[in-house]
This record gives C-alpha cells, sequence and structure tokens, in this order.
C-alpha cells in the first residue's frame, strides 16, 4: 500500500472513530439571512430566495424540489479574485478555474473577540498581528487567516449587520494588517464572521476596502459569514471551502467545514 493511501486511510478512520471532528462554519442560507447594504447609487446583493415545484402533491407526486435564486455573494459565501477590480487581471481569478489545491488549506484563528464586544469597530492592525505572533507563535504561509469575533453570535439581530446613520459597523483588517499578512505571512486568504472581509467603515479608509482591494489584487481569497471559529484551536486546523463551479463565477455560496483533533 502506497504511504499517501496509509495517509488517506488513517485520516477516513480518524473521521469515523471522532477523533478528528468535523466542524460546521457555514450559517444556514434562507431568505431570512442578510446580506450586504452598499450605498444606495450602487446595484445590491440579491437574498435568497427559494420556490418549491412540488412536494408530494399534483405538481410532482413522488418528489420535493425547489427553485432558488440569490447572488453570488449570498449567505456563507466564497469571495474570487475577479470580485474585485484589483484581481480583475489575475491568472484563474474566477471560481471555476482556481486551482482546487486551494480549496483545503490550514487556518490560523486570530481571536478578536473580546475586543469586538467592546468595540465594534475595532481594527486589526500590523501591530496587533506582531504582539499576538509574540504570544501565539508566527503565522505559516499558506494559511486561511481567520478573525474570530463571535459575530454570528448575532445572526438573527440588527447587531449582525449593524447598519447606522453612517452605515455598517463590524470590526475588520487595516491596511497594514492586510498588507503584512498577504505579503509577509503569504496568506491564502482572510476568513471572517462577519458580513465582508473588510470593516463595516472602510469605505472611508485609504485606499477604500483594503482587504478587498488588497487580498484580490494579489490572487487571494475571502470567506465571508462563517460561524463557530470559537470552536477552532489557534493553530492545527484544515478548513475545506469548495465553492460552485460557476463559469466566470466572481464568489458563490458554499459549506465551510473545518477538520480538528478530537
Amino acid at each position: 500500500m502506497k504511504e499517501s493511501t496509509k495517509i488517506l486511510t488513517k485520516l477516513a478512520q480518524a473521521i469515523s472513530e471522532e477523533t478528528v471532528k468535523i466542524i460546521d462554519l457555514s450559517n444556514t442560507l434562507s431568505s431570512d439571512f442578510p446580506v450586504i447594504i452598499l450605498p444606495p447609487e450602487f446595484g445590491q446583493c440579491e437574498q435568497f430566495k427559494m420556490e418549491t415545484l412540488s412536494e408530494y402533491d399534483e405538481n410532482g407526486p413522488a418528489w420535493y424540489w425547489n427553485n432558488i435564486s440569490m447572488n453570488e455573494h449570498t449567505g456563507t459565501h466564497f469571495d474570487a479574485p475577479a470580485h474585485w477590480i484589483t484581481g480583475k487581471d489575475i491568472p484563474n481569478n474566477t471560481v471555476e478555474s482556481i486551482p482546487v489545491q486551494n480549496f483545503v488549506a490550514p487556518a490560523v484563528v486570530v481571536d478578536i473577540s473580546k475586543e469586538s464586544a467592546i468595540n465594534p469597530d475595532f481594527l486589526i492592525t500590523k501591530e496587533f498581528l506582531l504582539e499576538w505572533e509574540k504570544t501565539h507563535g508566527e503565522i505559516p504561509p499558506k494559511n486561511w487567516i481567520a478573525l474570530r469575533t463571535d459575530w454570528y453570535k448575532l445572526v438573527g439581530t440588527e447587531k449582525y449587520l449593524n447598519m447606522q446613520k453612517d452605515g455598517a459597523h463590524s470590526p475588520g483588517p487595516d491596511k497594514s494588517a492586510i498588507e503584512f499578512l498577504v505579503f509577509e505571512r503569504d496568506c491564502i486568504g482572510l476568513a471572517v464572521e462577519t458580513i465582508g472581509t473588510d470593516a463595516g467603515q472602510a469605505f472611508d479608509f485609504d485606499p477604500p476596502l483594503p482587504a478587498h482591494s488588497i487580498l484580490h489584487g494579489n490572487g487571494r481569497y475571502g470567506l465571508q459569514c462563517l460561524k463557530n471559529l470559537d470552536k477552532l484551536p489557534t493553530f492545527g486546523s484544515i478548513i475545506i471551502a469548495n465553492p460552485l463551479k460557476i463559469e466566470k463565477g466572481s464568489g458563490s455560496p458554499l459549506r465551510v467545514l473545518a477538520l480538528v483533533d478530537g
């Protein structure tokens, strides 16, 4: 038996015996789940819609099925580089062209839940990350950087979008943090529990929306609207994030899973 086969056999056994556990990082996709709200002069993201075609009735006596429609960036979703103007000329920039090995990657969880509870506009900076590394260790390359805010616990309340007169208020990274994670730590992408990878007030940053601009302009990815990051260790989990294979897709709803030691 090949060594690679042995590894997969051991992994399958560990999952079966729950010495490796699978954590669901996805929110349930429904018409009630909120979507990002842009300034009114721009086009808006459509919420999830479902229309029942038959449910064991006269329209289909033996089957149940639905038509569904939504924006690519609805619910728990994946951002491809093509989603942002900075990534429009990046090779393999749409979901169907991304190398599949990039959909399975380790994760580093950076816990900013306490800071976010005190200040919904909390910004993670390069300085913060360097201090974090002094305690936890250096962030390795090719990892998802998962920002734990516990924001998912606000789903179903107005505080999830946290819209005010001047727009949304939610935590996120500033320019220095994203540049550090991309250029000095070679992250594969940013994973968040908030509605977007940028802070709620990031439209007014310089540059505007630095997470989108810098991540996608350098061929990196985003995961939004996650949950259960509090159930992952700081190091040692693996995230599986497979978007739908949409031709020229800028992103996709998806079910994100994490493998963790039991």
